[in-house]
């Protein structure tokens, strides 16, 4: 089969298109034929060396949408022919999805929400399985103001939605005019240039002062340090890129909680697997409520132009989730 292998870390110009073998199937798992996968933060970071991947040379890649092409002993709930979704790749020990297949554990698996195309389905998993586990470490509920950063990103376009289907009254912030059209069409009731205004004025304007119960940082570096600042007293803050140091006593001054998500540890550890599969058959219910849909970046990219599709996310130019079709 056809893949992108990664002969050594560094920039995009280290992956190569080449014929490898099928994966072989193995008690668990069930053999995927990929149709599209999207391109996240992480798999940049895994790309540049971060400890979490395969041994090189080796298929990058986490996210995929495709059809069960054959089922492994011990699987139940799948049958070739069956069309998926999941983040199943990627990391070290698993295979991964910028390849015309994958063997995957079954368990991070659940059928494609059947109003989606497989290009929409692939945005999914990696950003709504991260929203959520934030979502749900916060509380976030109907009594909740929320401030999702980052509200036409990849995590932070699904936090959005996931945050009003939780009921909570949600406000982002945005780097340009487009986006804060395209945030408020996705539920957003408020919008935050944050350019242009300061922490301090958009609590005033926004909270009368009071601040955000609960503030969804996904943007890390600095702006957790803003996500403090953004907070009521009492509040909540989940972090989904916290690899960086910070004074902590905002925390301590406001009696904040921090919850920070790695939504790649159970492929890491085999630990709670089943949890995800779950969790993205929940996401589907949502998508065929009209609830929860992906925001694609319109520029499109086939496997052999993977890395095209890397460097267009690292440009800081991508409007939402960065596809590549596979078939």
């Amino acid at each position: 089969m056809r893949a992108q292998v990664l002969r050594a870390h560094g920039g995009a110009g280290n992956f190569e298109l080449v014929n490898i073998p099928e994966p072989e199937l193995r008690p668990g798992a069930v053999r995927v034929r990929i149709a599209a996968a999207s391109v996240n933060q992480i798999d940049i970071k895994i790309r540049d060396g971060l400890p979490i991947g395969p041994t090189l040379p080796a298929v990058l890649g986490c996210d995929l949408a495709g059809v069960v092409e054959a089922v492994g002993p011990g699987v139940a709930g799948f049958a070739v022919g069956d069309e998926v979704y999941g983040c199943a790749g990627g990391v070290r020990g698993q295979g991964g999805t910028l390849a015309e297949a994958i063997v995957a554990d079954a368990r991070l698996l659940a059928p494609k929400p059947r109003a989606l195309s497989m290009r929409e389905a692939a945005a999914l998993p990696l950003v709504t399985i991260t929203a959520w586990e934030a979502l749900e470490r916060a509380g976030v509920s109907e009594a909740d103001h929320v401030l999702v950063h980052g509200g036409a990103g990849g995590v932070g376009h699904i936090g959005v939605q996931l945050a009003k289907a939780r009921g909570a009254r949600v406000a982002t912030t945005v780097g340009s005019a487009e986006d804060a059209a395209i945030a408020r069409e996705l539920g957003a009731d408020a919008t935050i240039d944050y350019r242009q205004e300061a922490v301090a004025d958009y609590v005033a304007r926004l909270t009368g002062g009071r601040g955000f119960d609960v503030v969804f940082d996904t943007v890390g570096g600095a702006n957790l340090d803003r996500s403090f600042a953004a907070a009521a007293l009492g509040g909540r803050v989940a972090a989904i890129a916290a690899r960086s140091t910070h004074d902590l006593s905002p925390l301590h001054a406001k009696g904040l909680s921090l919850h920070v998500v790695f939504m790649l540890i159970p492929m890491l550890h085999d630990i709670g697997r089943e949890r995800h599969g779950q969790l993205l058959r929940e996401a589907a219910a949502l998508v065929e409520a009209g609830t929860l849909r992906p925001l694609l970046d319109p520029a499109r990219f086939d496997l052999a132009a993977a890395a095209d599709a890397y460097r267009h996310l690292e440009s800081g130019q991508a409007c939402g989730k960065v596809v590549i079709d596979i078939a």
